[in-house]
């Protein structure tokens, strides 16, 4: 059997009505089958007598989620046999949809986004039910609104909404659409196409004015003012994503068409279009997008059709900043959770932070108060393990002791069901270490959050040889319920990201030792896109975290540690990081400015290690202090993927994106690394380690990837899967 070809259905009523239905299972997307079919359709209902008037809606309540988005891995492949964007936009929505001599209005439930809400606003009147999402979040794709969208919004909801929306990638539900003038109606989902028939049937008979939205005017801006509010979004845009042409390319399509006339801004518009498909950023962001959803499939758990068991209720031991924020997590996606503290007072703090956090979101606009009291109802803070009895998944945060881990997990074991799901937070210690005392080492999973735990979107799900693939599916399950994205690692020293990212802090030790400066070292990370170069962050994590986990990989990873003492000595000085408001910057009000005193602390470090420092190191361009520090982060993570802890490489990729903010511009680690090629980088690492030592030296992965020419991305059989 052939894979089933997206499609629309045109059904005729009695009263006149032609029904277009859009069919393309799971969200109706605009993929290249079912935009010819809408045009054969919509012919078809032009050229029947007994047609007056059109309805457009999409199957199973979704309008359509936007144009197929699979497409365009084959398209930037080189499959150009594609429709041009040109030809769709003008063709298909403008001449034969907008343009055509009997008036259509779009039924739109579910979802109107990207491409699904642009042959929306190409119908002459747009009904929708008040919970649909409508929205043009090409942006996030490298690409902008390629059919008339950028000429379309601005004249039904004016420039500012219309840029916000655009620029943001922000959805807006159909109350607020309906308040703005996107839609024109709110109905329940049951009056939907009933209504959207009449509306449709009133402008045949003139009760209603025949609108094109892509000549409409009176949302717009006068010439002037709309300049204004250009120049100001560019300078947002720039200053917001430095890095990024695309949105600037958006705005000027978006200003064609105001100053040139909307026909002319289609045609720049499409041209851009075209071209954005190609570009590095486009590819890279398309590559996101699927290494996303991929995260979730995982060799030997998710092929053996396990069904995810029902967690109902889940205990957190320690209510400190990482146990309150997995508790947060929870209870906003509706889990009731008991935590569990050592004393009253220890529980009171829990229980306030998981309190702050959810106030916060009150304070934003995200939560009502009394939606921020339905959700704290459904946590009960306890002192003993009375109530664990009938909990699903308990999940331990208390500090990295492995003692104290060992004692928690022998008592989890006396106290909960045997099905219990037993889960560690910790980031640096061995989950065999932890179970070791137990029985129950078929259910003993980690489960790694990254702080603030409620916010960032990563769970690493840490199995060991022993953890059973049915309680992975079951993680799998609550990660995907509290909205994480799960990438599933096997157990090592920092897991994945911690592991592939500790050369980061190493290597940038080792340029300071040499007489690089601090603050160029982040500037030129920051340029490159991270959200904060290793000293701030450093300062973020504090230093006691900093050389406490600096001693795990020296413990583990000896002959590659680059040995600094430039932490220890400012440690000594009672400077630990942005909590003493004194770190490798100095802060006022959470504001960072560098700080000269530092030197004093360098000299010292340099000192100690008998180092001088070297004039060549000192003079880098930013391209070479960005390699040196990323190539051995990359040089990692070839180890990570050699030694089987990730199932593959672009787990990695979305790892090193949500979980230490890597520009997803760039592909995420692995991505970016093969846009530099293994030759290239093998030479540079080969050349630094004949230099400086170690620390530099390529691994056997690298190596053969080199030598082979092969990506370091591209899976090979892994026979010694660490899982």
């Amino acid at each position: 059997m052939g894979v089933a070809k997206g499609r629309t259905e045109v059904e005729v009523g009695a009263d006149g009505v032609a029904v277009i239905t859009i069919i393309n299972p799971p969200v109706n997307s605009l993929s290249v089958d079912v935009l010819f079919s809408l045009k054969d359709s919509y012919e078809q209902a032009l050229n029947r007598d007994d047609v007056k008037a059109i309805v457009i809606t999409g199957a199973g309540g979704k309008f359509s989620g936007g144009f197929d988005i699979t497409a365009f891995g084959g398209i930037q492949g080189g499959q150009r046999d594609q429709p041009k964007a040109g030809y769709v936009s003008i063709d298909i929505i403008t001449d034969t949809l907008e343009g055509a001599r009997k008036p259509s209005v779009a039924a739109i439930d579910g979802l109107a986004l990207g491409g699904g809400l642009e042959v929306a606003m190409a119908c002459h009147g747009r009904i929708s039910t008040s919970t649909a999402q409508l929205g043009l979040p090409e942006l996030q794709l490298g690409i902008i609104p390629g059919f008339g969208g950028t000429q379309r919004l601005p004249r039904l909801v004016g420039l500012t909404k219309s840029l916000e929306m655009i620029l943001m990638s922000k959805p807006i539900k159909g109350e607020e659409a309906h308040a703005f003038g996107l839609v024109d109606a709110i109905v329940s989902p049951e009056e939907l196409v009933r209504t959207a028939r009449c509306w449709a049937l009133d402008i045949v008979e003139f009760r209603r004015p025949w609108i094109r939205s892509l000549y409409r005017t009176d949302k717009l801006e006068p010439l002037g003012e709309a300049r204004e509010i250009l120049k100001f979004a560019r300078a947002q845009t720039q200053k917001r994503a430095p890095n990024l042409q695309h949105p600037l390319v958006c705005l000027d399509v978006i200003e064609e068409g105001i100053v040139s006339g909307p026909r002319a801004g289609l045609w720049k518009e499409a041209k851009a279009f075209q071209t954005l498909l190609f570009s590095d950023t486009c590819k890279s962001l398309v590559h996101v997008f699927f290494a996303q959803r991929a995260t979730s499939k995982v060799p030997g758990v998710t092929d053996l059709g396990l069904v995810p068991r029902k967690i109902t209720k889940v205990a957190i031991l320690g209510g400190g900043l990482m146990g309150s924020g997995i508790a947060t997590a929870l209870i906003l996606s509706n889990y009731p959770v008991i935590l569990k503290e050592v004393n009253e007072k220890f529980l009171k703090s829990g229980i306030d932070r998981v309190k702050a956090n959810l106030q916060s979101r009150v304070n934003k606009g995200k939560m009502s108060q009394e939606k921020c009291e339905r959700t704290l109802s459904l946590l009960t803070g306890v002192l003993d393990y009375q109530l664990f009895k009938d909990v699903d998944m308990v999940i331990e945060a208390v500090i990295e002791n492995v003692s104290l881990k060992q004692q928690i997990f022998a008592d989890l074991e006396k106290f909960c069901s045997p099905h219990c799901i037993l889960a560690t937070n910790t980031s640096t210690i061995d989950l065999n270490l932890i179970g070791e005392k137990t029985m129950s080492q078929d259910r003993i999973v980690g489960a790694h959050f990254f702080s603030p735990a409620h916010i960032m979107p990563l769970l690493e799900i840490v199995r060991t040889r022993k953890t059973s693939p049915q309680v992975i599916a079951d993680l799998l399950d609550v990660g995907k319920k509290i909205r994480k994205t799960p990438i599933v690692v096997g157990n090592c020293t920092g897991f994945a990201v911690n592991r592939m990212f500790f050369p980061y802090t190493q290597s940038a030790l080792f340029l300071v030792d040499r007489g690089v400066d601090v603050y160029k070292i982040d500037r030129a990370c920051t340029k490159f896109g991270m959200p904060m170069g290793p000293f701030r962050l450093a300062d973020l994590v504090g230093f006691g975290v900093a050389v406490a986990t600096g001693m795990q990989y020296l413990e583990n990873f000896p002959e590659r540690v680059y040995k600094s003492m430039l932490m220890s000595i400012m440690l000594e000085d009672k400077r630990s990081g942005e909590a003493t408001r004194k770190g490798f910057y100095k802060y006022e009000k959470r504001k960072a400015s560098p700080d000269p005193e530092i030197k004093k602390y360098i000299e010292k470090s340099r000192s100690m290690a008998g180092i001088t420092p070297d004039l060549e190191l000192m003079k880098l361009a930013d391209k070479d202090i960005v390699e040196m520090v990323f190539l051995p982060v990359v040089n990692e993570a070839c180890r990570v993927l050699d030694e089987g802890i990730a199932v593959k490489a672009s787990d990695l990729d979305i790892a090193s994106i949500m979980g230490m903010g890597f520009p997803p511009y760039r592909g995420g680690i692995m991505f970016w690394a093969d846009s530099l090629g293994a030759n290239y980088i093998h030479s540079r690492l080969d050349a630094w380690s004949n230099l400086y030592g170690e620390l530099f030296k390529p691994c056997t992965y690298l190596a053969e990837r080199a030598s082979k020419g092969l990506s370091l991305s591209a899976q090979v059989n892994q026979a010694k899967a660490r899982m």
